[in-house]
């Protein structure tokens, strides 16, 4: 996963946005932001660069694990952050669908898609995070 430097540029955020969230964010930004890495991790584990034409299975089931966190902070928080995040996040989940039914999308545009949805979650946990530190400056309450 760490072999090329844009991987590991993406990482870096990764990383550096979950501990934004972790040091500045309310409750919903710190679970989404935990839900983000802690998965993130996992699909680390999980995913099989051998096989990168088929549906890998493992990677579907934790998209959509992560869309279900993300769909649950829309319905609870008070935020408007989770509601892009789920709509990027199920956009990934809409490329695993179009693999599985054998849309035949190219896998260049496969692996862009997930890319690019992974950025925008990516950009709105910290901006929810920037957000929500701003409001809490504000109030004084920081």
């Amino acid at each position: 996963m760490f072999d090329t430097l844009y991987s590991q540029i993406g990482a870096a955020v990764i990383v550096a946005v979950a501990a934004f969230a972790f040091l500045k964010g309310d409750e919903p930004e710190r679970i989404g932001a935990g839900a983000y890495l802690f998965l993130w991790f996992a699909s680390l584990l999980v995913q099989n660069d051998s096989d990168i034409y088929s549906l890998q299975w493992s990677m579907f089931a934790i998209d959509l694990i992560v869309l279900v966190v993300f769909a649950g902070l829309s319905w609870k928080a008070a935020r408007s952050w989770p509601i892009w995040a789920t709509a990027l996040q199920l956009l990934a989940v809409a490329s695993h669908i179009m693999v599985f039914i054998d849309l035949r999308p190219s896998v260049s545009a496969f692996y862009t898609v997930l890319n690019i949805a992974s950025y925008g979650v990516i950009l709105c946990i910290a901006i929810g995070t920037f957000w929500a530190w701003q409001e809490r400056r504000a109030q004084g309450l920081e």
